[in-house]
This record gives C-alpha cells, sequence and structure tokens, in this order.
C-alpha cells in the first residue's frame, strides 16, 4: 500500500462548470503514477467533513450556486480558513475564488460576503471576460486556461497576483493586467479549460505541498515514490507531453 493523500472536490454539485472537475481526475492521476493512493472526498452542502484532508479542490459556479451553498461555506469557513492558514494546499476557481475573498458584489447590488482568505474582493459587472489566456508567472512560467467571467476581482495591495496578463480587458479586472492571486499555498484564478490537465506545474506544486505536509520533506527533491514503477513514470511523460501539445493549441486560439 503507498502513501495516502486525502483529496477534497469542494461542493462539486453546484460549484463545477467548464471542466473544473479534470483538476480532481488530473490530481488523482498524477498521484497515482507518482506512486502514491490517492483518496478522493466530495463534500457538499450538508455531508460530513471527513476526517483528514491533503489537498482542496474548488471549481466555479453561476451566482445561483454561489447562492446554494454559502449558508454551508460559511458553516465550515473557520475550518477552512484555519487549514488554509495552515499551509493546506487549495485551488479555487472563478465563483470559489471569489468567496474565498472578502466580498462578491453582483450587478444587481446584492452581496455575498466571503471568508476572506484572500485579500481581495469582487464586483459584478455586465461585460463579460472570456476566451483562451496566457498569464505570465514567475514561479509556473506561462498559465494557460480559458477565462469566463463578469465579476471583477480587485486585489488588495498585500495580495500577490498569481500571473500577469499582457492586454486590458482581461485576467482579474481588465485593467490591472492582473490575474488570479496566492495566499499561504492557495492559489485562486479565474482559468478554467480545466486548468490542470494543461498546467502540471500547478499540479505539482499542490502535490508537492500535499505530500509534504503529511510525510515531511522529500530527501531528493523527488515527488516520485519508491513505489512508482517504469511504466508509470513512461505514462506520466506521456500525459507531459499531451499537456504541452494542449498548451499550444489553447494559446493560439483566441476562443
Amino acid at each position: 500500500m503507498g502513501k495516502t493523500i486525502d483529496v477534497m472536490s469542494l461542493y462539486p454539485k453546484d460549484m463545477n462548470i467548464y471542466g473544473d472537475s479534470g483538476n480532481v481526475l488530473t490530481i488523482r492521476r498524477r498521484l497515482e503514477l507518482y506512486g502514491y493512493e490517492p483518496v478522493i472526498h466530495q463534500y457538499n452542502q450538508g455531508d460530513d467533513w471527513p476526517d483528514h484532508v491533503d489537498l482542496i479542490l474548488g471549481g466555479g459556479g453561476q451566482d445561483s450556486g454561489q447562492g446554494k451553498i454559502i449558508d454551508d461555506f460559511f458553516r465550515r469557513a473557520d475550518l477552512i480558513r484555519g487549514l488554509a492558514f495552515h499551509g493546506t494546499p487549495m485551488l479555487m476557481i472563478c465563483g470559489m475564488y471569489q468567496l474565498f475573498g472578502e466580498y462578491f458584489e453582483t450587478a444587481e447590488g446584492s452581496r455575498l460576503e466571503g471568508i476572506g482568505v484572500i485579500g481581495a474582493y469582487t464586483v459584478g459587472r455586465n461585460v463579460r471576460m472570456i476566451g483562451n489566456l496566457v498569464e505570465h508567472s514567475d514561479d509556473f512560467g506561462d498559465i494557460i486556461g480559458y477565462e469566463n467571467h463578469s465579476g471583477q476581482t480587485f486585489l488588495r495591495e498585500s495580495t500577490t497576483p498569481l500571473g500577469t496578463v499582457d492586454a486590458e480587458g482581461r485576467g482579474n479586472n481588465g485593467k490591472d493586467y492582473t490575474e488570479g492571486a496566492r495566499v499561504f499555498n492557495v492559489i485562486g484564478t479565474y482559468m478554467h479549460g480545466s486548468l490542470l490537465p494543461k498546467n502540471p506545474l500547478i499540479a505539482d506544486f499542490l502535490i508537492r505541498n500535499a505530500v509534504e505536509r503529511r510525510y515531511g520533506a522529500l530527501n531528493d527533491g523527488r515527488l516520485a515514490t519508491d513505489d512508482q514503477t517504469t511504466e508509470q513514470a513512461a505514462e506520466l511523460d506521456r500525459i507531459d507531453t499531451v499537456a504541452e501539445q494542449a498548451r499550444k493549441v489553447a494559446a493560439a486560439r483566441p476562443r
């Protein structure tokens, strides 16, 4: 039996659009190919929280989806904040990214409070930012995904963006050339696509932090365990090659 890693999919019934479930599939498959034993927990409203969580993935959703989960989300807010502040790796896409901030004010003027993990706030607009997007990151190189959102997110001065974009009308708010945010080991982003299949460096960042938090520092820096087979290593190389091909295609297509 390999080393277990517990992965949570947060509110998959209501916060999972534009292929965001592919992020869960990617993490599970890469963990398997590195020689770990992934255990996937799906947490929806009213469910029991699992005994152990190493990594949390949250997807996007419409305003109605955010409204459905918000009461349960706040019931779990202290727990989620505590996990984030203590370094649990998390990836929050679009609607969940917004709810990890301070608040989301809709275009109609209603307001949903966030849980304040990320120093940012979001304001709904009638203009939608949509299309394939390449952003630039010091830690992950070029990040390639698909944005589709009308909420405009503004980062507080102390908050680090995930990356930068080259043109107005893209990214967090279409104005300041930022996209996404990072705090502790939490990543928030508007990148659908799904994101992780085309960006294995981010997937491995999440995996590495999950593994090291649970089992300690990797002696040789390699993610692969002693249980990894030659066939698994070859399959991981093949997946990364396919990811690079997909990145090139997406980067060349504006929509």
